[in-house]
């Protein structure tokens, strides 16, 4: 467990963060430019002084300003990965990923091997992309033996396709080691493929925080991403692919939806994001429409927000969020403990998730 109560003052900045997040698994940090997300990662690190409160990994205080423990930064066994990748220019790749690296060369070659490296290590960090030297400062914070791994916006400087290339690369570091990872990010596509809890920080404030599915219903939430971006996070399990690679996914109690996503195969475990603006709710079964995803619920909740009505539907064991435009709810008579059915136009396979 990462266990984290502390406040600090930087000038006209107040950081108050109150956290608990299960380890291993990797705990992002989401949140607007300038909410306090990389300031608190330093404090976890030990880079900023000043900090008052406690920050504990498995039960070992790293921070207890009760007790008068401040353990320092170069004890805490943290990796850090910055968003520049912070390469020595004058090594190869296999010298940076050896600096200050206490392990074993068979973890030398697995580290390389799970990142792709093997080809680049006798160049410089000059000659390689920018997805490249990411990934090499991935490779070099694993092998120092970190107890910790903090990514701060890690592929913030990267240009789409070069952020598509390391992305791949994250997911397997998530799947293949037990080292618990706090990933910063303001990108929630990337919080949506690698998170396994998610923090929502504002102001300075952890202002939400649980599994993705929970907090992608909060509010908190909402007022960051945009009434656009709004949608339930829902985990399923491909049931079956057929001859047209369109994958049946079971999500909830019974439900079925069926998608469009290349490469998947049976058994497989997979978070997905449905989109509030992409649903359609209707009071009667369906009938005669081209869309093929209908999933029957319950009204839950109904929420004014930003001119219209945004409706949760529970439809046995996971929850959905439609809008719908407030005469639309006025004529269908939504309310609560109303049985709905929900149309699904678009889904977004966001992450396959470990086994």
């Amino acid at each position: 467990m990462l266990e984290i109560d502390l406040a600090l003052t930087r000038g006209d900045f107040a950081l108050e963060a109150h956290l608990s997040a299960p380890t291993p698994g990797v705990t992002a940090l989401f949140g607007r430019s300038g909410c306090g997300k990389s300031t608190l990662v330093n404090v976890i690190a030990g880079l900023l002084p000043g900090a008052r409160g406690r920050i504990a990994l498995d039960g070992e205080p790293w921070l207890d300003s009760e007790r008068g423990i401040a353990v320092p930064a170069e004890r805490r066994r943290v990796g850090y990965v910055f968003q520049d990748a912070r390469l020595f220019p004058h090594y190869t790749v296999r010298g940076n990923l050896l600096y200050g690296a206490p392990g074993t060369p068979r973890a030398f070659d697995d580290v390389v091997a799970l990142l792709g490296l093997a080809a680049l290590l006798g160049r410089r960090p000059r000659a390689l992309s920018g997805g490249e030297r990411q990934r090499v400062a991935l490779g070099r914070a694993l092998l120092a033996g970190p107890r910790l791994l903090l990514l701060d916006e890690p592929l913030a400087s990267l240009d789409i396709s070069r952020r598509s290339e390391v992305l791949p690369y994250l997911e397997k570091l998530r799947d293949a080691f037990a080292i618990p990872m706090v990933f910063v990010s303001h990108q929630f596509d990337e919080v949506l493929r690698l998170g396994t809890h998610l923090a929502v920080m504002d102001g300075g404030r952890v202002v939400a925080q649980g599994d993705l599915a929970s907090v992608s219903l909060a509010p908190a939430l909402r007022s960051i991403v945009g009434h656009e971006s709004v949608g339930a996070v829902v985990e399923g399990v491909v049931s079956g692919v057929d001859a047209n690679a369109l994958a049946t996914v079971a999500i909830g109690a019974g439900s079925r939806l069926r998608i469009n996503a290349p490469g998947l195969v049976p058994g497989q475990r997979l978070r997905l994001q449905l989109l509030a603006r992409d649903l359609i709710l209707a009071t009667e079964e369906p009938r005669g429409i081209s869309v093929r995803n209908h999933l029957q619920g319950t009204v839950r909740t109904i929420t004014h927000d930003a001119g219209a009505e945004l409706v949760e539907v529970d439809i046995g064991g996971a929850s959905l969020l439609a809008r719908v435009t407030t005469e639309a709810a006025r004529e269908l008579g939504l309310t609560a403990g109303q049985p709905v059915w929900v149309l699904v136009k678009a889904v977004s396979a966001g992450a396959s998730l470990p086994a």
